[in-house]
């Protein structure tokens, strides 16, 4: 699925990246890798992955231990799917 010229694969990249960042406190890259698994699965339609994705990145980017830079990050993605959920 594609949308702006963002694709779920790249939105998936995004979040490797994050998932990859050994800064990132570990709770948020569970997180991070749960969102990405809830993309990735394909039973579920794309709107209801975007969803529960978009609730726990929600969560993720509350958090207080969360780096700054990370949050924008986060934010960004967050963009990028409400983007593809319209």
């Amino acid at each position: 699925m594609e949308n702006n010229g963002t694709s779920l694969k790249d939105i998936i990249e995004l979040l490797s990246q994050i998932e990859e960042d050994y800064t990132v406190p570990k709770n948020v890259r569970i997180k991070v890798k749960n969102v990405t698994t809830y993309l990735e699965e394909n039973s579920q339609s794309i709107g209801v992955r975007v969803d529960k994705s978009l609730q726990e990145l929600d969560e993720v980017a509350d958090d207080p231990n969360v780096p700054s830079y990370i949050r924008t990050q986060i934010w960004n993605v967050v963009s990028l799917l409400e983007s593809m959920s319209e």
